[in-house]
């Protein structure tokens, strides 16, 4: 295990790696931050463990560094995904259908930027394709792929309808997600059981009141709602 002094240096250099850009230099197009290493980040953890009181050196905690950068990595695999990549392959064969595919009840969990505590929910998602559909499967993936960053539920909502958008180009998309938030739940307030909705709607269920209420008629059938 790493001495107090060892800690500190390899935390030195991880706080220099993230100094914030100058006020006056020309912002870049994509912010791009460097990543610590696997040595760094479990250094990290084990700081953490001393800064809430624990000794990090006992048995119980001698893996817990290694443990939660692990466990990260795994929760954190969105940030590896691009959606072209997961909605890229779609499906012509489709007779002569022209009307909503709704994907409902995709359980998710994500993590508060805010606070790093967890998110979990469901979504609801429909779209009217043109001529080409994408695998069932897909529309949970896309979600999985931004709901496994640190996000917020409202920014969640708009980057998987953007992405259904981008790459589907269909006549309209629908999503309804529904989330409790452990940084409301466990602290704060600590209102636990509190959901969160967040809706948005974009071509033909924007432009066309009609099939927002079916979306939601949709949606809700069979929910005991």
């Amino acid at each position: 295990m790493r001495s107090n002094g060892e800690i500190k240096k390899v935390m030195d250099a991880v706080i220099k790696s993230f100094q914030p850009r100058a006020e006056n230099a020309a912002p870049a197009l994509e912010r791009v931050v460097e990543r610590p290493t696997r040595e760094q980040a479990e250094a990290a953890a084990q700081t953490l463990v001393a800064w809430i009181g624990d000794d990090p050196n006992r048995e119980g905690l001698l893996d817990t560094p290694e443990r939660l950068v692990r466990a990260l990595e795994d929760f954190f695999t969105g940030y590896r995904e691009r959606p072209q990549d997961v909605l890229g392959r779609t499906f012509g064969e489709i007779g002569h259908f022209d009307d909503l595919v709704l994907v409902r009840d995709i359980p998710f969990y994500s993590f508060c930027e805010h606070h790093m505590f967890p998110i979990v929910g469901r979504a609801h998602l429909a779209y009217f394709p043109t001529e080409r559909v994408v695998g069932l499967s897909k529309i949970a993936r896309v979600l999985d792929m931004y709901a496994r960053r640190l996000q917020t539920q409202e920014r969640l909502t708009s980057q998987v309808v953007s992405a259904i958008e981008e790459n589907l180009k269909p006549r309209g998309v629908a999503i309804m997600v529904e989330a409790e938030h452990m940084c409301m739940a466990m602290r704060g307030v600590q209102k636990a059981g509190t959901s969160t909705v967040t809706t948005q709607f974009t071509g033909v269920f924007r432009d066309d009141p009609a099939e927002q209420v079916r979306f939601i008629t949709l949606v809700r059938r069979n929910n005991g709602a």
